[in-house]
């Protein structure tokens, strides 16, 4: 079985940052990109940023571009999001998933229980 487990989430301020962490463990990890979503409440789940397992490929959302950054650690098995000059359009459950590195979440096999970002104006 494959486990993801996300943390870092919490409360702050606007302009603030957050870098959240997705640790994986289980069998063949190392053949799948990873990603990170978000949902905000009454809204659809939401693309925020890819990457492949060896690091070298990435994705985001353009209106991300700039303030989030995507990271891998293949030591550690574990994936961050690196999330700056945020607002309170960036509160949402922000959930961390694995089997690709693209946009589309019917191609991620594995999602992780999802972390709260609450950002206060």
């Amino acid at each position: 079985q494959v486990q993801l487990v996300e943390s870092g989430g919490g409360l702050v301020q606007t302009g603030g940052s957050l870098r959240l962490s997705c640790a994986a463990s289980g069998r063949t990890i190392s053949t799948y990109g990873m990603g990170w979503f978000r949902q905000a409440p009454g809204k659809e789940r939401e693309f925020v940023a890819g990457i492949s397992w060896s690091g070298r490929y990435t994705s985001s959302t353009n209106s991300m571009k700039g303030r989030f950054t995507i990271s891998i650690d293949n030591a550690k098995n574990t994936m961050y999001l690196q999330m700056n000059n945020l607002n309170p359009e960036d509160t949402a459950v922000y959930y961390c998933a694995l089997g690709s590195s693209r946009s589309d979440p019917s191609e991620y096999v594995y999602w992780g229980q999802g972390t709260q970002v609450t950002v206060s104006s």
